[in-house]
């Protein structure tokens, strides 16, 4: 006895056998293409974190100027939007050590600064090292819960906003109070794009790489030299 009812019966059998497969293979090829990003990510933000640390030691061995608030603000928004417009090019790595090279040598400059101080190193220090558990810390729980923070996207935009502009304000009106209420803001706010980026990237949100490095770098940059600017109260000139 035939174990079909009908030749119709069959081909939706067989159909739906057929679209269970590639529902799969779909579902397989995804997590292969996370992976991947996830991977690739973190190995270039190593690199230009490496690679970062490497101009801004450059630039405070030997002592170059601060490049001033302009023209930082353009050489960075410049350059990130070369990263975003290269995004998929060949040249897009070389836009993304741009980036963080110019980042470093920046830092230079802040980081001369807190060397000349009697705890200047211990400050240094204790901003690194408590970049690196925050980060660390953030990663690992959003690896691991893989949970998705993109509900944090407009207010983390907008909190950056006007950490912005009130830091500006602060640099141009020589207002200290509010340059540190600025640092405790873009701390805070460095942590949740910290959650948020890395939440995008392990859920697909983000898949190219190139952008999830920079998400990342300049939130980690941000974060250290917040964290900077609050370890080193009373300190500064």
């Amino acid at each position: 006895m035939n174990r079909f009812s009908s030749k119709s019966e069959a081909e939706t059998i067989a159909w739906s056998g057929n679209t269970a497969l590639r529902a799969t293979d779909y579902v397989q090829s995804s997590a292969a293409l996370q992976n991947r990003v996830v991977r690739n990510t973190y190995a270039l933000l190593a690199m230009t974190l490496l690679f970062s640390a490497m101009v801004a030691t450059a630039s405070t061995t030997l002592k170059l100027p601060a490049p001033g608030i302009l023209v930082t603000l353009v050489g960075y928004f410049g350059l990130l939007f070369a990263v975003h417009k290269l995004q998929n090019s060949a040249w897009a790595l070389a836009a993304v050590f741009g980036l963080t090279g110019f980042m470093g040598y920046t830092l230079g400059p802040v980081l001369s600064r807190y060397t000349g101080l009697p705890n200047g190193g211990a400050i240094i220090g204790m901003a690194l090292g408590a970049t690196a558990v925050t980060f660390l810390a953030l990663s690992a729980f959003v690896l691991t819960t893989r949970r998705d923070f993109s509900f944090m996207g407009g207010f983390l935009f907008a909190g950056m906003v006007i950490a912005l502009l009130g830091g500006i304000a602060a640099m141009v009106f020589q207002i200290p109070a509010l340059g540190l209420a600025v640092s405790g803001m873009v701390a805070l706010l460095s942590a949740g794009l910290i959650l948020f980026e890395t939440g995008r990237i392990v859920n697909g949100g983000e898949t190219n790489y190139v952008l999830a490095t920079v998400g990342l770098f300049v939130s980690l940059f941000n974060l250290f030299t917040s964290l900077l600017s609050l370890f080193g109260i009373g300190n500064n000139d």
